[in-house]
């Protein structure tokens, strides 16, 4: 038999079984050295780029970076950094609760396989493969000279809105896709009604994709330069209102690299930048699980 092996004992034959050998999948082998391989490859480039960048600029953080007013001699990066939170606050507030409503009618409310639904999906693929320089020209035309909003805040804002809506909604609606149906029928037959559902079960369970979403979006806001040069304007200050002119970091960062003459403080002010989205992240990580405990 196979695995057994023939032992003599006193003139009579006895089996003793051995446990077969393993074989060996080479391919399975190769396969797993490959995934560490590049696990290991993308660990390494992130933490060469937050290194390099670490220490590059750490040693030009002063005090004159964060002077409230801007100079020529001090390039202080404070009013583009309230203009990023600013910008970043104002971008959310519009685009998330759409692009969050938008997702839970297309998962909950629209028939499956709907022409709608797929032109909608269609379109928001698209949107989200359009050059930003593109979204920027658009603006210009649009919020800057059509509604006459000039170079702003504001213009810059709803610029940045439609950049990010498809981003969330696409990522809200397949969290809420991964949401189990049987949450759904559980609620269904305890009484609960449609809206109830989707805001006490369905949504809660959801939010750590939707605010992944969330986060993607906040990234792209604070790290974007094309769109907002012809939207929002380059003046390093903070402006009285949404209609006044400002540069975000990312807008800072790039004049004074194009500029030449202070690529120290450049360098300082991507410090700045990877602390602000770092932070944002590590709050969005708090506020999910907070949730998610109830």
């Amino acid at each position: 038999m196979k695995g057994d092996a023939a032992m003599t004992i006193g003139g009579s034959m006895a089996y003793t079984r051995t446990k077969p050998a393993k074989p060996k999948y080479i391919g399975s082998k190769i396969l797993k050295f490959l995934t560490i391989l590049a696990a290991g490859i993308t660990f390494a480039v992130l933490l060469f780029l937050i290194a390099y960048i670490l220490v590059k600029g750490v040693p030009y953080l002063n005090k004159d970076l964060f002077s409230f007013t801007y100079t020529s001699d001090n390039v202080s990066l404070v009013p583009a950094l309230i203009n990023t939170f600013i910008m970043t606050i104002v971008s959310l507030a519009i685009a998330a609760p759409l692009g969050i409503f938008a997702a839970i009618y297309l998962v909950e409310y629209a028939k499956k396989g709907s022409r709608l639904v797929n032109v909608i999906r269609i379109t928001a693929e698209t949107l989200s493969g359009i050059p930003s320089i593109v979204f920027g020209l658009f603006g210009m035309l649009f919020f800057v000279t059509a509604l006459k909003w000039k170079m702003s805040l504001l213009a810059g804002a709803f610029t940045m809105v439609i950049m990010i809506l498809p981003l969330i909604m696409r990522t809200s609606e397949e969290a809420l896709k991964s949401v189990p149906d049987s949450y759904r029928e559980a609620s269904f037959g305890l009484g609960a009604g449609k809206l109830r559902t989707i805001f006490t079960i369905v949504l809660p369970s959801a939010v750590p994709g939707i605010l992944a979403g969330v986060i993607l979006a906040v990234g792209r806001v604070v790290g974007e330069t094309a769109a907002l040069i012809y939207t929002s304007g380059t003046l390093p200050k903070i402006p009285d209102s949404l209609m006044g002119s400002g540069r975000t970091l990312a807008l800072h960062m790039y004049v004074l690299s194009c500029e030449g003459l202070h690529m120290n403080q450049a360098a300082a002010t991507a410090v700045i930048i990877l602390f602000f989205v770092m932070l944002i992240n590590w709050l969005s990580g708090r506020v999910a699980k907070r949730i998610a405990k109830g």
